[in-house]
């Protein structure tokens, strides 16, 4: 990659640092050390990107991708690891995926639900995070599913248990350990998406957000990315997003 010329480090750290926006409700992407230090893949990427900047890196936390997306045009983050989605576009520009996160459905034994078609039909209820990428692509995409938005996966999960929903969309590695949790239910096999975990700059920032795409796509390729998903330990979740 080539150095950070003045334009960039005008985009990309305004105020001297790098003010990096993370969204912690993504398990995958981020986690807290015994002492409470915050860790992870999202993590370990904003501060290589400070690095290879030659600035300091601060991370500001978001309790979800939500916040962060409509914070954007707030002035109080320069770049932001969360999903990629159409709605958030509206203030983002977004690089493409660095990792992707497969997402599927929980139901119980002996639902007629038994393929991830089957869910998108008349008289069927879904409950999912409303504010995760999943959930929004869900919102554009079932035509005829009832779906209800809660506003975090504990919360969905709960919902779907006392109110006896049809369906609990979420992403596949949380689903994993909430059929441990809820007796007699098991996911659906396959995916109805493939969650994009991308970075993305405020919108108007055209050469930051050009030197940050570079940034992804070095990562992606020079093996970083695999790197801190092993280091980390979560590939069973994650997988390397393919090259844009």
């Amino acid at each position: 990659m080539t150095a950070a010329t003045p334009e960039v480090l005008a985009d990309l750290a305004p105020t001297g640092k790098l003010r990096a926006g993370i969204n912690f409700s993504n398990f995958l992407l981020t986690a807290r050390a015994p002492d409470g230090t915050p860790k992870g893949v999202a993590l370990d990427l904003a501060h290589e990107l400070g690095r290879r900047l030659g600035v300091p890196v601060e991370i500001v936390e978001f309790p979800n991708p939500g916040k962060l997306a409509e914070s954007a045009d707030k002035g109080i983050w320069d770049v932001g690891f969360l999903g990629s989605e159409p709605a958030r576009a509206v203030l983002i520009d977004f690089s493409a995926a660095y990792v992707e996160i497969e997402a599927t459905y929980l139901v119980r034994d002996g639902s007629p639900l038994k393929a991830i078609a089957d869910v998108d039909r008349d008289g069927v209820s879904v409950v999912v995070p409303a504010k995760a990428a999943y959930g929004l692509w869900l919102a554009a995409n079932l035509k005829q599913a009832k779906l209800t938005g809660v506003d975090t996966a504990d919360t969905a999960a709960q919902r779907f248990v006392d109110e006896k929903f049809d369906a609990l969309a979420g992403l596949k590695d949380r689903l994993v350990q909430d059929v441990k949790k809820i007796p007699g239910t098991h996911l659906i096999p396959g995916q109805f998406a493939a969650v994009q975990q991308a970075a993305g700059t405020p919108k108007g920032r055209a050469a930051g957000n050009a030197f940050l795409c570079a940034f992804i796509e070095d990562a992606k390729a020079s093996g970083l990315v695999a790197k801190l998903i092993e280091q980390n330990n979560v590939g069973h979740g994650l997988t390397v997003a393919p090259p844009a």
